[in-house]
Order: C-alpha cells, then structure tokens, then sequence
C-alpha cells in the first residue's frame, strides 16, 4: 500500500512539474531555433522516380513495416504522392521544431563490388544523390548529405558532382556498403575530400539497424587513414557498442578524438535503449565535449526504442514528466540531451564546422 501510495505522490508531484516546466522551457540549451541536425535518414521504393530500393531481404525484414511507421508515411502515400513526400514531411516537422532550423538529409549508396558496380541484391537500402539533391534544394531548412562508395569505378567524379551540387557531407555506413575505410585505395577519394573540404560522416560500432552488417569495417580505428589523408571525419554516435579486437569500440576511439584534430563524433542515437549510459560515459570523458556534434538519426526517434524514462539515472524524474510531453521529435530530443547536461555549444557546432569546410 505505501508503494502504491508513493507512486501515486510521485506522478502527482510529477505532472506538476511537467506543466511548470513546459511554461519556462528550462530544457532548451539556449541557442534558441539554431541547430542543425547533421544525421537525418531517408529511404524510398522508387515511387515518383525517385531511384530509390529497398532490397527483398529488408523488405522481408520484420523492421520494415516500422520504419514506415517511423517516418510517419504509408505506402499508399509513396505510390500516390512519390517518395518526394519525405522531404516535404521532414521539412514541415523541422520547421515546426522550436530549437533546430535545418537538417542534413542523408543519401545512401549501395553494395559494391570487386568489379566497381552496383550490386542490388546485397543492396539493402539505396537512395541516390541526385534525388536527395533534388528534393533538399526545395526546402530552406534541409541541406544535401551525399553518400559515395570510394569502390565505384567513378567515385572521384560522382564526389565532385555532389560537391557542386551542394553536398555539405559524405555518408557512410561501412558495414553495409562493403567499404573497408583503411583500405589505401581509397587514398584518392580522400585526397579529393581533402581538398574539397567535404567532411566524412562515417558510422563507427556495431550495425543493428539492418538485416546484417560487416562489423568489423566499422572499427573506429580504420578512420585513421583518411583523417591522416586530411580528411574531417565525423564518427557517428562515437562507436557506441560492439567491439573491435576484443575491445570495446567506445573505449577504442576516445584516444583517437584526443589525437586527431579533425575527429569529431556526433551524439546520435546515444539515447536509445540499447546504448543506456554511454552519453553520460562521454560527458564524464575529459575533451570529448568539445569534439561532440548534435544528430538525431531520425527516423528512430520512437518508443519503445527511446524514452526518458530509460534514463532516470542520470536525469530526473521532473524532466522524464517534461521530455515525455514534448510532441515535436527532434525538440523532444534536444531536450532529453540537455538533461543530461550536453552543453550549449555541441548543439551549435554542426552550424560551424559546416561553415567552415
């Protein structure tokens, strides 16, 4: 009975607070609507002419049907609308946000093989550079993220193409995309990259995001070699799970971000269940804040897969009330990183780097 009388105390006093806060907003970092989120996800099944797939295997894949869901799209409305009706959705939510004003939309190149070519069937998701250039170019708060397999035969054409067409980043998901980052023939791209001032958003750890993955290539310590090349690399969610070596990815890149002036590591998806505690872990590491780099990795912004209250550990049961009631995804996730005490400028660092390179 006293615990039932307690918890009833405590979603009283709770929802108190919540309606307190949401009228004094004390979980905005303060920038005011000035962030920029640079690792938001879009995919497509060719609707409109889009030139994006998703191949059988993830079709097949019991993900699927929630990444629909996820980005708040049916496919009824791709076969009817294109899948250009992503864009015009991300852009009224962002648009919508009260702290972030752009975001980069990410491209998402495919499977190659020995011989440079495309391979579809180990493709698990592709959605080309020119659609994603296209349809960002028509809204004022998205930006183009490119994404280029450095095995195409015309890899340093399709980089300077993107770059002209305002490519503000390279994506990559080695794991899945077949690229081994160590590799010395990769050395050109990155050369290239260099000189373009394009930086590299690469994903570091464990892949669970899809069907499967060579986790291996997603070692951090394999983006040694283009950032030796003079290439900015951004380690998506600071090799968070997953181990490399027999050991554990995180551990191994935060030497890395200490010894390389242009590693930098983005705090997405650092909030989501299966990687409780490692932004807290990051906080705690001396330096690591200043290397940090706001990203959402929209579209997995759901529950169950994020919920503050997975972190009252580390923040507290007010603000779990407060977080929980904001309907906007990505001031929702702004919010639950200020809690647990990201500092002001990681959210505005993306604006600068961009500006910068």
């Amino acid at each position: 009975m006293k615990k039932i009388i307690f918890l009833i105390f405590i979603l009283v006093f709770g929802t108190f607070m919540f309606t307190r806060d949401n009228a004094i907003g004390h979980l905005n970092p303060g920038v005011g609507k000035s962030i920029i989120d640079l690792h938001v996800h879009v995919a497509g099944l060719g609707y409109g002419d889009s030139g994006s797939f998703i191949n059988e295997q993830m079709r097949d894949n019991i993900r699927f049907p929630f990444y629909l869901w996820s980005m708040d799209v049916t496919e009824e409305e791709l076969i009817q609308q294109g899948d250009q009706i992503l864009f015009k959705k991300l852009s009224d939510k962002i648009a919508r946000s009260e702290t972030v004003k752009k975001a980069v939309i990410l491209a998402m190149d495919g499977f190659i093989d020995s011989n440079g070519v495309l391979n579809k069937q180990e493709t698990q998701i592709y959605v080309p550079n020119d659609f994603v250039a296209q349809e960002a170019a028509r809204y004022e708060n998205l930006l183009f993220g490119a994404s280029i397999n450095p095995n195409r035969k015309d890899a340093l054409q399709r980089l300077q193409e993107a770059k002209n067409k305002g490519a503000v980043l390279v994506k990559w998901i080695p794991s899945i995309m077949n690229i081994d980052p160590a590799s010395p023939e990769h050395i050109p791209f990155y050369q290239l990259m260099a000189k373009l001032k394009i930086p590299l958003l690469s994903h570091t750890g464990m892949e669970k995001s899809f069907a499967n993955a060579r986790d291996e290539l997603a070692d951090p310590k394999r983006l040694q070699l283009p950032l030796e090349q003079g290439v900015t690399v951004i380690a998506a969610h600071i090799a968070t799970t997953g181990k490399s070596e027999g050991e554990d990815n995180f551990t191994r890149i935060l030497p890395m971000v200490r010894q390389y002036p242009k590693l930098y590591v983005d705090i997405s998806s650092l909030t989501q269940v299966n990687k409780l505690n490692y932004l807290n872990k990051a906080l705690q590491e001396e330096g690591i804040s200043k290397k940090m780099l706001y990203g959402s990795d929209w579209p997995l912004q759901f529950f169950p897969l994020i919920s503050p209250w997975y972190h009252i550990n580390h923040i507290s049961i007010k603000d779990a009330f407060h977080i929980g009631g904001i309907k906007n995804q990505w001031d929702r996730d702004v919010a639950l990183k200020t809690a647990f005490g990201v500092p002001g400028e990681v959210f505005l660092r993306t604006g600068v780097l961009l500006e910068q390179n």
